[in-house]
């Protein structure tokens, strides 16, 4: 899933590590979350979006990942 994580922190100048500290996982799950290979759950979502002062829609581009998943079911 395509989220808006790394734009995010990148833009407030905030390390990997700084972000998993304020939101209770390893760099490791920020680092997967930033490639793509990683959905992050419901809560963890809120809780980054709240970091960013963003909605959890915004951060985890949900109108456009919805989209996608609408054309891969209509090639069916």
């Amino acid at each position: 899933m395509k989220t808006k994580v790394k734009e995010l922190r990148t833009e407030v100048k905030m390390t990997q590590q700084q972000l998993a500290d304020l939101v209770y996982v390893s760099s490791r799950t920020i680092i997967s979350i930033e490639k793509g290979q990683y959905s992050p759950s419901l809560m963890l979502a809120y809780r980054m979006a709240q970091v960013f002062g963003v909605t959890v829609e915004d951060l985890c581009c949900l109108k456009e990942n919805k989209e996608l998943e609408d054309r891969q079911y209509e090639d069916l």
